[in-house]
């Protein structure tokens, strides 16, 4: 018996959690990050206080879990880019992708949530930095590095710097919404950050 309810509880966590999620990211888009509460994410989600503390030991902790989550689903399952042995092929497939990703309105607005708490508080910054951002980046200069020693990029070139120019651009024009989002436009970064950065 134990072996037929055991996977319909793991089913029904997964659910709850998932419902969690989904909760925190709608309800810091609608109110904004300061004005949620563990309180409001349970009964959004349909569930007990008790159940989110099961998981997350605070409001930060689920709040920042519920985008990183996010972010998993739209790019952190290939975190790694592209490697056809062409940089300039590669590049111009990832930054279309995030571009499309920045242009959608249900990517958009939990992450432009997000980055206005981020501009405002140091710690969730950090966080931010060492459990996505930063992973994120050492996947895309390790693609750099593959293009270094093939001879496509400078092999002098600061790659932080690369990072920097590629998408630097892309995200103060989402910022600031001074620009369409185009794959146009991404193809142009790249365009830009090649003939900077090529030997």
């Amino acid at each position: 018996m134990s072996q037929v309810t055991k996977p319909g509880r793991s089913r029904r966590s997964e659910r709850s959690r998932q419902a969690i999620l989904e909760a925190t990211r709608a309800l810091v888009s609608e109110v904004g990050y300061g004005k949620v509460a563990i309180e409001t994410i349970a009964a959004r989600a349909g569930v007990g206080k008790q159940t989110i503390y099961r998981w997350w030991p605070s409001k930060g902790a689920v709040i920042f879990d519920a985008f990183l989550a996010l972010s998993e689903g739209a790019e952190g399952q290939d975190a790694a880019l592209p490697d056809t042995g062409d940089i300039e092929n590669d590049l111009r497939t990832v930054m279309r992708a995030t571009v499309a990703e920045f242009a959608d309105p249900e990517f958009e607005k939990p992450i432009r949530a997000l980055n206005n708490e981020i501009i405002n508080d140091p710690d969730l910054a950090a966080l931010y930095h060492e459990k996505l951002a930063g992973p994120l980046d050492e996947a895309k200069k390790e693609r750099l590095r593959s293009a270094q020693r093939a001879g496509q990029l400078a092999a002098d070139a600061d790659l932080g710097l690369v990072l920097e120019v590629l998408y630097a651009p892309l995200f103060q024009r989402w910022l600031h919404r001074s620009g369409p989002l185009t794959a146009e436009y991404a193809d142009a970064l790249v365009d830009v950050t090649l003939r900077a950065f090529r030997p």
